[in-house]
């Protein structure tokens, strides 16, 4: 696959990125690196491989959730910029 200008420009407005000519150039470079990698990824005889499920034998060993009060309402609001009696002030961010 042939790396174009249209192509990391699309690449970059999706990714909400800006390029100028010379990063273009080093863009497209790196993309065509990762898409021949691929292409020799392709290339390998993987029929008698089992498809992985899980990247190692090991399990997961998680505590159990305990709730606990570490901080109370008032030391919580102790430090607030801006404070009602019971909640933290901020500025509205979503207009209706």
């Amino acid at each position: 696959m042939r790396i174009t200008d249209e192509t990391i420009d699309r690449l970059a407005h999706l990714a909400r990125l800006e390029f100028v000519d010379q990063e273009k150039v080093k863009i497209r470079e790196d993309l065509e690196k990762v898409l021949g990698f691929c292409e020799q990824l392709n290339t390998l005889d993987t029929e008698s491989v089992e498809p992985l499920i899980f990247m190692s034998e090991e399990h997961n060993v998680l505590r159990d959730d305990a709730v606990k009060q570490d901080i109370d309402h008032e030391q919580a609001l102790k430090n607030a910029p801006k404070k009602d009696s019971d909640y933290f002030r901020v500025p509205k961010v979503i207009n209706k």
